[in-house]
């Protein structure tokens, strides 16, 4: 049976408070002890200023680091790049995450100006930051809901060396737990790297679809099929080419790490049954995943593959090139 989590506790109105004599600029945070053999980890709560780092916080994944699954509660690390040993870029720079973040930094930029307030973000799979951190330095409330203690810890030092602390918020969680942990009806939903790894993708959206005020936007990033297509093809293993072409949930074999990818027409069908409707879809990384490090060793010439890229997955006669992106990239606005 699944065990529910407790959420957090965290001072503003829009999300649950466990701790009403929480001092101002601090964040619940969780704090992990060693389990005994076979029991699995489960947090307990403890108040900690933002600033100072526990000893989980010497943990620096970054944007684009890994690919990263959660199945049953358990984060298993699915690919490794060479931005490991590159200097941390920022969101708007990084070949994996630019084309997504202006996206969303238009759209909230957008939404702004509208309601005339700063918007409140839920980021769930959030994990180490990478969007949220952004979003919060940009001035939005955001709260990140993520399975993984790991990341919550890496995410509590990103915090403190970006100076958010008053701004962003995180807890341990998933889609069940949303309507425990959120008072309020967010503005937006950052769904990115993880409908392709939970149990059930349709009950994910619907949970989702709960907490989101009505006009509020969904942004979803997740795996694509044509793009391992592609890849396994281009590494000579075309026996599994073909099966990640026909198999239902876009995989191509017993090892694959991913449990599923999605084809853009199946992922826009899910985000309308769960009560939005799309304003736009194109996929991302084209060619990002290809192109040798060596021929986008500098700024210019990241810049320049990103910007054809976008010009590709958003031109009216080639957005079909679109489906060799490594990821999708699908924003929605509820009913």
């Amino acid at each position: 049976m699944r065990r529910r989590r407790k959420a957090e506790a965290a001072e503003r109105g829009w999300w649950q408070s466990g701790d009403s004599g929480q001092r101002e600029g601090a964040l619940q945070q969780v704090r992990y002890t060693a389990p005994s053999a076979g029991r699995r980890l489960w947090p307990t709560t403890t108040n900690l200023t933002a600033h100072k780092p526990d000893a989980h916080s010497n943990l620096t994944h970054t944007p684009g680091e890994r690919e990263r699954a959660v199945v049953g509660g358990t984060a298993y690390s699915l690919s490794m790049t060479s931005e490991r040993r590159r200097a941390r870029r920022g969101v708007e720079t990084e070949l994996r995450t630019a084309a997504v973040w202006e996206t969303v930094a238009t759209l909230t930029e957008q939404r702004r100006r509208e309601l005339a307030r700063p918007l409140r973000v839920l980021d769930l799979g959030g994990g180490t930051g990478g969007l949220a951190v952004p979003l919060a330095r940009a001035g939005h409330e955001v709260i990140v809901v993520d399975p993984s203690p790991d990341a919550l810890a890496a995410l509590r030092r990103r915090v403190g060396e970006a100076g958010v602390e008053d701004n962003l918020r995180s807890t341990q969680g998933d889609a069940d737990d949303l309507r425990s942990i959120l008072k309020a009806r967010v503005d937006l939903v950052c769904l990115h790297g993880t409908l392709e790894v939970v149990d059930n993708p349709r009950h994910t959206l619907a949970k989702i679809a709960d907490v989101v005020t009505p006009g509020g936007h969904l942004s979803v990033v997740t795996a694509q099929r044509m793009a391992a297509v592609l890849a396994r093809t281009l590494a000579g293993h075309f026996a599994q080419a073909r099966a990640a072409l026909e198999s239902p949930d876009g995989r191509w074999g017993p090892a694959d790490p991913l449990p599923r990818r999605f084809d853009q027409s199946q992922l826009e069908a899910l985000v309308i049954a769960a009560g939005f409707d799309v304003t736009s879809s194109h996929g991302v990384r084209l060619f990002s995943d290809l192109v040798p490090s060596a021929a986008i060793d500098t700024d210019a010439d990241r810049a320049a593959l990103l910007e054809l890229e976008q010009a590709l997955a958003t031109h009216p006669e080639f957005s079909v090139l679109g489906q060799i992106g490594s990821a999708i990239h699908v924003v929605a606005r509820r009913h």
